[in-house]
């Protein structure tokens, strides 16, 4: 039989008796308070601040999640539709993810105040997703970048072209569902695995091609000059190499320093350029009238020599007309529809100020079809940048590269290589769209895209 004594502990008696227990106790509740009361203070300024701007009524703690927890193509038209029925006056609407605001800028003047500012020059936390990929490297363009061809053409259901797709899928899912935010959350569902694997897809192939081409170049095998059976032809050092080069001893870069920077130039460039193409066809075979204006103006620019030849940079730069219809069709369809910045301070956006932290969200297909700027917005017409129609339009009504300090570097080389690639179709191919731009369904995962593909009859010229 066992007897046990209770005692009473007076509140004293206890802190003594557990003196450094009750010290961290105490110092872990006024960590918590200070935290909340923090949190607490941010909060209320947010409310103060942005119940002003229009927007839809927000739940306690989940905010508009669960108005914006939809598949991809759900997603985007739910946002064009947010900003027609609160944004449309003033270019401006906000929702909320979560308890962290987001505000949705659509007009020139709008856009301008977050693009133009040397201070909102951060991505938005909604890239963070991308660093298991991309680390910190620098987001801007090429398949080329590494000398090393892919050959996505010859073979799009390859395993590297197929896990860029997959995933860019997960990174759109994950920026879109708030549970899959916290890594612990999203270590533990079901795209994690997916995620897992498409990263040792990419990083594998990056790294392969980075070591192959250190040996090439240490050995002297190709320098820069690469020979072709009896042929020899003098080649432009690739930006891969370049890279190299100033890793040589480990002076500037580490290999994974390189890496990163060529994920990012493959990303960047492996579809934004790609949809242009193919919107620009596509439409252009919607309207045959305009595609006979082209092939009018590539009859003059290949006039002399072989028609088929490739082009020149001069050749390209006398594609006026096909440059318009590039930029309407950029302008319909801009390849990165979403473009988000941190607020780094508070700013003044219209009529309302926007407080530090919120991420601002620029909806680039809507400030393109602003009927303010471009009269029939949904009409395709490229004679909407002849040079007096665009003399005096808003610098930011126009930005399918984004602008202001953080505005896409390859901008210039992308209208060239879309100019090379479109004319030489052209010249051989008359093109005829097979279906509606009504019957389209559009949906935006990093580069917007038709859900169904865009279909096109094809005939020899």
């Amino acid at each position: 039989m066992f007897v046990f004594q209770l005692r009473y502990w007076t509140p004293v008696e206890w802190y003594l008796h557990h003196r450094k227990t009750g010290i961290l106790l105490i110092i872990f509740a006024i960590s918590v308070i200070w935290r909340l009361a923090g949190w607490y203070r941010l909060q209320r300024r947010y409310r103060e601040c942005l119940d002003k701007i229009p927007g839809p009524a927000a739940l306690p703690l989940v905010g508009n999640t669960i108005e914006l927890n939809l598949d991809h193509e759900e997603l985007y038209q739910r946002i064009m539709g947010m900003r027609m029925l609160w944004g449309w006056r003033e270019g401006i609407n906000k929702a909320w993810v979560g308890q962290h605001p987001y505000v949705f800028v659509s007009k020139a003047s709008t856009v301008e105040a977050v693009l133009s500012s040397n201070r909102h020059i951060d991505k938005s936390a909604d890239y963070r997703f991308l660093r298991p990929w991309l680390g910190t490297g620098l987001l801007t363009s090429h398949e080329t970048a590494m000398g090393r061809q892919v050959f996505a053409q010859n073979d799009s259901n390859s395993e590297y072209v197929r896990a860029v797709y997959t995933i860019g899928n997960i990174i759109q899912t994950r920026q879109a569902t708030i549970w899959y935010h916290p890594d612990i959350l999203f270590r533990i569902s079901p795209l994690y695995e997916k995620h897992q694997q498409c990263i040792h897809v990419l990083h594998a192939f990056s790294n392969k091609v980075i070591s192959e081409r250190r040996v090439e170049i240490s050995s002297n095998i190709e320098g820069n000059n690469i020979e072709e059976g009896d042929e020899v032809k003098k080649k432009r050092l690739a930006f891969l190499d370049l890279l190299i080069e100033a890793s040589r001893d480990g002076a500037l870069l580490s290999n994974e320093d390189i890496r990163e920077e060529v994920d990012t130039f493959m990303f960047e460039g492996h579809d934004t350029t790609s949809s242009a193409v193919c919107w620009t066809l596509y439409l252009l075979g919607c309207h045959p009238e305009y595609q006979e204006r082209v092939i009018d103006e590539l009859e003059q620019v290949f006039a002399e020599g072989d028609y088929h030849r490739r082009p020149t940079l001069n050749d390209l730069k006398s594609m006026k007309y096909l440059e318009r219809c590039i930029k309407e069709a950029l302008r319909l369809y801009p390849s990165v529809p979403l473009l988000a910045r941190r607020i780094a301070e508070d700013v003044q956006i219209g009529k309302y100020t926007v407080p530090e932290g919120t991420t601002a969200m620029v909806i680039v297909p809507m400030l393109h079809r602003d009927p303010e700027v471009f009269p029939h917005p949904e009409k395709f017409d490229p004679d909407r940048f002849l040079a007096e129609n665009a003399n005096g339009r808003h610098p930011y009504a126009f930005i399918p590269f984004s602008a202001g300090p953080r505005n896409c570097i390859g901008q210039k080389f992308a209208l060239l290589e879309e100019k090379v690639v479109i004319s030489g179709v052209l010249r051989k191919f008359r093109i005829e769209s097979a279906e509606r731009r009504e019957d389209i369904s559009i949906t935006a995962e990093l580069v917007i895209r038709a859900k169904n593909g865009l279909n096109v009859r094809i005939t020899p010229r």
